[in-house]
């Protein structure tokens, strides 16, 4: 069995040789480690993975919840071309102006509006609001909420709309169910909460990489009710 090593050194071969090198998002992870965000974004490869995704789906409209230093919120945006737009929800303030501020460098103002405060009342917002469905809702929040993350990705979604969630592995600890860690709880009910939904079809891929052992849930809403 390869260890962790490996899979690092697998990553930035994979990264060296189809990620081209773009100053703009080694300025944001540059920006994001002086801002002392903690180093939890996601991978260069799985940014990329990503961006890919936003584009095999055509995706103009996204919602990120979890914007850190808005790493993956670039990569996504990149990808939605001029038209689109993406709306990220960050609970802490400090997180979001780092994120702001790398937006600005990426020069995506235009096409992303990040919401301060806690997630579940940005998106209670959202609903009063009436906002439209989302094409694609990328879920990198705090792990103990995925299943009410996932309630509201429901809500503001139509059939087609890709629902991806991060982190759903846990380095092998989502089988513990004796687990005493609330993110591995959220995360174990998120998929009880997957084995009954019958709105939405999907898979999860487990990872291994710079990131160490997690893996990605990936799925497409296939009914409105």
């Amino acid at each position: 069995m390869k260890d962790a090593t490996t899979w690092e050194k697998v990553d930035e071969y994979v990264t060296e040789r189809v990620i081209p090198f773009d100053g703009v998002m080694e300025k944001v992870l540059s920006n994001n480690r002086q801002a002392e965000l903690p180093d939890i974004a996601v991978s260069p490869a799985q940014g990329k993975w990503l961006n890919v995704i936003v584009q095999i789906k055509g995706a103009k409209r996204i919602l990120e919840l979890g914007t850190l230093g808005g790493y993956s919120t670039i990569w996504m945006a990149r990808a939605m071309g001029t038209d689109g737009r993406l709306i990220t929800l960050e609970l802490d303030p400090h997180h979001a102006e780092t994120a702001k501020a790398n937006i600005a460098v990426a020069g995506l103002e235009d096409r992303v509006d990040i919401r301060v405060g806690n997630a579940l009342e940005q998106l209670e917002q959202l609903s009063k609001e009436e906002t439209e469905p989302f094409d694609l809702i990328f879920i990198d929040a705090d792990k103990p909420n995925n299943p009410n993350y996932l309630r509201w990705a429901l809500h503001f979604s139509r059939p087609g709309t890709v629902i991806i969630v991060d982190n759903v592995i846990r380095d092998g600890e989502v089988i513990d169910h004796h687990s005493t860690d609330p993110r591995v709880h959220g995360v174990r009910k998120f998929f009880d909460i997957l084995s009954t939904e019958l709105r939405l079809t999907g898979t999860a891929l487990q990872t291994v990489g710079s990131k160490g052992y997690d893996g990605f849930y990936i799925g497409v809403v296939v009914s409105a009710d």
